[in-house]
């Protein structure tokens, strides 16, 4: 039989990629929310710093300040005169021979220019023994060191981090504006699919799928609604997705874009909307829909298991975060030796799970993480990369060096 997906006519990831980025727009809108609730949320306006950072001169170590010209050639003695505690600073003058006890982020009393670690000199009774060759200027913190009063401290589009929140927090901030959330619907589609919980007749299977999406969609810059399973019925999928469009950014189904006779998705977003591509040079993952019904985006994703997986990381999740204003961002990729053989046809670009590791000496290593159907999700449960394999790509030897993508930062 022959293959009407002929691997010729199928549009590259790359291809796609650029497609949908030029045709989203940055989602509109923006709300006032607290720091408390902020992290990961996408700034909708610059943050600027109200005062200096640090606003006063401090110490940066436990330890004795003094002003440098009291440094002599050799070792030398200063009278103690007080503490400067944090939040309780020192209220008296220091003169010249004298020193004053300071903790860490006490104001540095005034004409004082130079902190010693408190472990490198000697104190007895109210002298302080000062070494030989003690530095000027050291452990000391001025006036804005880290930030200028009106500087920028964040920028538009910043994915807020805990760093970040610390840092507004230390200036003072306490209510800032974000994004709106994307407001995301998706559901199964699918005569075979049984709920999890019910008896299995045959020919059934269990809606991996909801559940895999509903934990793909975790994140604070989205707002995500289970529309359920739909039936392998036309105008079911269609008044569904007619609906859906109406009150959510985006809308993303699995199963029904492939070309079976039960596969209804290209042919009803043709009726109601537009389609822009539906199949990939992908593997897994080639039958894909992409368009638009009205200003709703909608993802038809193919229907076995990993292939969602693999199309949502690769496709969906950079346009989810053009969408919510964070701009084009690359999955972190690098090489690897490959310490398995692995079985590649030239045609489509690959995305095979494989089990990443690091050697005592900090070199990368991967290993193919099993069976690579798109049905087999125990392997995928095993991996933590995709080995990315180019569109011409064949067979990898062992010890050949290939391209991996953690799933995350951790090994």
């Amino acid at each position: 039989m022959r293959d009407i997906c002929s691997h010729n006519n199928l549009l590259s990831l790359t291809d796609a990629l650029e497609r949908i980025h030029q045709s989203l727009p940055v989602l509109s809108g923006e709300e006032s929310i607290t720091l408390s609730h902020a992290l990961g949320r996408v700034l909708s306006q610059e943050c600027i710093a109200p005062a200096d950072l640090p606003p006063f001169p401090n110490s940066a170590m436990d330890g004795y300040a003094f002003h440098s010209d009291d440094i002599s050639d050799s070792a030398f003695s200063l009278k103690l005169v007080g503490t400067s505690w944090a939040g309780k600073p020192f209220s008296g003058q220091v003169q010249r021979g004298e020193c004053v006890r300071i903790f860490t982020g006490a104001v540095l009393p005034e004409a004082l220019d130079s902190v010693i670690m408190q472990e490198e000199v000697n104190a007895l009774d109210a002298w302080i023994h000062f070494p030989n060759k003690t530095p000027a200027g050291k452990h000391t913190r001025t006036i804005g060191e880290d930030v200028k009063k009106s500087a920028l401290l964040l920028p538009i589009g910043k994915q807020l981090t805990a760093t970040d929140i610390g840092l507004l927090a230390s200036a003072g901030l306490y209510e800032i504006k974000v994004k709106r959330k994307l407001r995301i619907a998706f559901f199964s589609t699918g005569d075979e699919l049984s709920p999890i919980g019910s008896e299995l007749a045959l020919g059934q299977i269990y809606d991996s799928n909801r559940y895999t999406l509903a934990a793909l969609l975790v994140d604070p810059c989205y707002r995500f609604n289970d529309l359920g399973v739909m039936p392998d019925d036309k105008d079911k999928i269609k008044d569904c997705l007619v609906t859906a469009a109406k009150n959510h950014d985006v809308i993303i189904s699995t199963g029904g874009a492939s070309v079976g006779d039960a596969d209804f998705i290209q042919e009803i977003l043709t009726d109601i909307g537009q389609v822009d591509f539906w199949k990939l040079a992908i593997k897994p993952g080639k039958p894909l829909a992409f368009g638009q019904i009205g200003k709703c985006c909608f993802f038809g994703l193919p229907g076995n298991p990993i292939s969602v997986i693999a199309t949502f990381q690769q496709v969906v999740t950079p346009a989810l975060h053009q969408l919510s204003g964070l701009g084009l961002k690359k999955a972190l990729r690098f090489q690897a030796t490959c310490k398995s053989p692995l079985f590649k046809k030239s045609g489509r670009q690959e995305f095979q799970r494989g089990i990443l590791s690091q050697t005592e000496s900090g070199e990368f290593e991967v290993i193919s993480a099993g069976k690579q159907g798109s049905n087999i999700l125990s392997a995928s449960s095993r991996a933590n990369c995709y080995i990315v394999l180019n569109r011409e790509q064949e067979n990898v030897a062992i010890n050949s060096t290939v391209l991996v993508e953690p799933f995350t930062t951790w090994i």
